[in-house]
């Protein structure tokens, strides 16, 4: 039996609701919960519920299903939950090759507040004073690109694909790509890239 102060404390870290949140994440019921780590729904509901605290070893278990680490558990709900507002004037520009006087677009890192980004989010200009050379790369992950003015000549693979104001693309960034824009008018873009 726990006295009413480690009760209390235990209860501040909220371990059942962070059960349940990454059971759902993974689409996951508590029977398959239970199969994967040995214990049985009944108990897996009740520490859910908070009817009952775990032991570190049976919070291992479940922590060792997820790939988490127990801090994930006893972390503060706050710091779990980002929440960063980066303002225009606080962003800083920079160009895709640093130096160069021909950059082919510059990008401004639009959630450099925020920490433990899961994505990562630019807004992209490609000036109309640039050349409009393709900058061919590729990277980890997946890309996202939304066009907000100009058209954008994206290059994947062999394929071209012409994007115009308010088009989008979603694509796997592993494989090499390029962009530049089209005409003679500047073109500005949001992309967002996912490991």
């Amino acid at each position: 039996m726990l006295s009413e102060t480690l009760e209390r404390g235990l209860r501040s870290y909220s371990i059942g609701d962070k059960v349940r949140e990454l059971r759902l994440r993974k689409k996951m019921g508590l029977v398959e919960l239970g199969r994967h780590t040995g214990l049985s729904p009944a108990l897996l509901s009740k520490i859910e519920r908070g009817r009952m605290f775990p032991t570190l070893p049976t919070l291992l278990r479940v922590a060792l299903v997820f790939s988490v680490g127990l801090g994930c558990f006893f972390a503060d709900d706050r710091s779990r939950h980002t929440f960063a507002v980066m303002r225009k004037k606080e962003r800083k520009r920079f160009s895709i090759r640093p130096g160069s006087k021909d950059a082919p677009f510059f990008f401004e890192c639009l959630d450099f507040n925020a920490t433990e980004r899961k994505i990562d989010a630019y807004f992209a200009e490609f000036p109309a004073r640039s050349s409009g050379k393709l900058f061919t790369h590729e990277h980890p992950g997946n890309e996202f690109i939304y066009v907000l003015s100009g058209k954008l000549v994206l290059t994947f693979r062999d394929e071209k694909a012409v994007l115009e104001t308010g088009d989008s693309v979603y694509f796997d960034s592993t494989v090499t790509h390029s962009y530049r824009r089209q005409g003679t008018r500047s073109c500005t873009a949001v992309v967002v890239t996912a490991p």
